[in-house]
């Protein structure tokens, strides 16, 4: 990799109109670069951020090496400095210089939306990687809220989209492991405070939007939200826009800002002529064998299989279709791609042996999500009771417990409301203003904050009732940590609580 001087990162902010004072060694080489002072070593060019930044972090990163600081606040200390205007928008560009752009080796696809991110990103993977395995080329990297995938690393997530400084990283660690094709989601608050300026999307997907992030630490309002996810389109070279999707104008004039435009859509509530669409799904059936549906476009009206669970995943593969056919992948590796397509913790169905207990393991945790899925189990499951296990984060997208508690109840036959990731905020709070939602359906509900404890009693009621039961199990899907306090505790995760106690 190709070595950088204090200079060179001075000229590069200076150019942007960052620069508000410095001191430093112009020669001096940068050999790393990190906001973290646990990964500092000798000649690091140190970043300072962040409102909880404690000048003891910076004191830690020049006691390893650490020769240059950039921060917003000059502190008195003996190090060379850079200091900003805005450190957010420096940091993408300080990791796009020190690694080089990597991401221009790379066939980028950026994925968002409100619900849908995670599966489109796996259907796409699936589709690239069936293909590479038969033309000779490695794996697809994948960056998403389950897991990340870089060709070195391969480890659970716990953030949508990463700090662009682990972003680049993995960017990196794609292109030395000989990967040609990077999927990746980018959230709202990702696009709202600059971790993924700098990048170029091939391919950028706005899948759906509705009501999500709104709180004191996230999204001030829906237009904040709104307009933060619309930004995709000014670093996107081709757009692909859902034709279902809520404000469907206002995202096809958003997306006029990309080079290209597609379309795709399938005929469930659909916001415009059928003939409007580049990519059309219809005829959708759930089958012994899935859910098949048919895909019309200018070159070819085809049938494909979807064994993954869920007859609005659809949409998703609509969208993972439109951009293989973008990457000119051949419809064989499309259609077997898409068949054989997974996602860790999305739609896991599980059954009991006279599969009169049906248990979903979801990662589904916002209004869209969770009132698609619950309207989606209801039709697809009309002769079974669903009960619900969930519950919502700490101090953060508290409008999701009015959300989720009026969807729940409405739908429910029982809800357990447990623990989500409460961080600092007491379960019980969290579960009480959820229940208090509940409620207004008129449907039970039990407050129960151990997950494991609370899957095993939904498990045992349904047993009890000797009635069909679906028990929709949502929000941390196959993740084996819960945040309790600023710590990620161990745990088993939902699908290791439904094994155990299910049959």
């Amino acid at each position: 990799m190709k070595k950088y001087t204090l200079k060179d990162f001075y000229d590069l902010l200076n150019k942007k109109a960052q620069v508000v004072e410095s001191a430093f060694v112009e020669e001096d080489i940068v050999d790393f670069t990190t906001y973290n002072s646990k990964e500092v070593v000798e000649n690091t060019l140190f970043i300072c951020k962040g409102a909880t930044f404690k000048e003891d972090y910076l004191k830690d990163a020049i006691s390893k090496g650490a020769t240059c600081y950039v921060s917003e606040k000059k502190y008195d200390v003996d190090c060379s400095y850079i200091i900003v205007k805005n450190i957010r928008e420096c940091m993408p560009l300080i990791a796009n210089l020190y690694y080089d752009a990597p991401f221009k080796k790379l066939h980028m696809t950026g994925i968002t939306g409100t619900k849908g991110k995670s599966t489109t990103a796996y259907y796409i993977k699936s589709i690239i990687d069936e293909y590479m395995k038969n033309s000779g080329g490695k794996e697809s990297a994948v960056i998403s809220s389950i897991d990340v995938y870089d060709g070195v690393i391969n480890k659970e997530s716990h953030i949508t989209t990463p700090e662009s400084m682990e972003l680049f990283m993995h960017f990196n660690n794609a292109v030395n492991s000989g990967i040609t094709y990077l999927e990746m989601e980018v959230s709202s608050q990702a696009l709202k405070y600059n971790r993924v300026d700098e990048i170029v999307f091939d391919c950028g997907i706005f899948l759906n939007i509705s009501e999500d992030h709104i709180s004191d630490i996230e999204h001030k309002d829906f237009r904040d939200y709104f307009e933060s996810k619309l930004r995709i389109f000014k670093q996107t070279k081709t757009a692909f826009i859902c034709a279902n999707s809520d404000n469907f104008d206002e995202i096809k004039t958003a997306a006029s800002a990309s080079e290209n435009v597609i379309i795709f859509g399938h005929e469930d509530n659909l916001k415009i002529d059928k003939n409007e669409c580049d990519i059309y799904g219809y005829n959708i059936k759930k089958t012994s064998d899935g859910i098949t549906f048919n895909v019309k476009t200018k070159d070819f009206d085809e049938e494909f299989l979807l064994t993954m669970p869920g007859l609005f995943n659809v949409e998703n593969a609509l969208a993972a279709i439109a951009v293989a056919l973008e990457y000119n992948i051949p419809i064989k590796y499309i259609k077997k791609g898409i068949s054989l397509a997974r996602s860790s913790g999305r739609m896991e169905l599980y059954e009991n042996n006279d599969k009169s207990i049906i248990a979903v393991v979801d990662y589904a945790h916002n209004k869209l999500s969770f009132d698609t899925l619950y309207s989606s189990t209801k039709k697809e499951y009309p002769e079974y009771d669903i009960y619900a296990i969930f519950g919502c984060p700490g101090y953060k997208a508290q409008i999701r417990r009015r959300d989720l508690g009026l969807i729940a109840g409405k739908y429910s036959k029982k809800v357990y409301i447990c623990a989500e990731d409460p961080g600092d905020e007491p379960v019980i709070e969290i579960s009480n203003e959820i229940a208090s939602y509940v409620s207004k359906g008129n449907c039970p509900y039990e407050l129960i904050e151990d997950r494991g404890e609370a899957i095993k009693k939904a498990i045992e009621d349904a047993k009890a009732s000797n009635h069909k039961t679906i028990i929709l199990i949502t929000g941390k899907g196959n993740e084996t940590r819960q945040k309790y306090g600023h710590e990620y505790l161990d745990c088993p995760s939902d699908v290791e609580y439904v094994k155990r106690y299910l049959q």
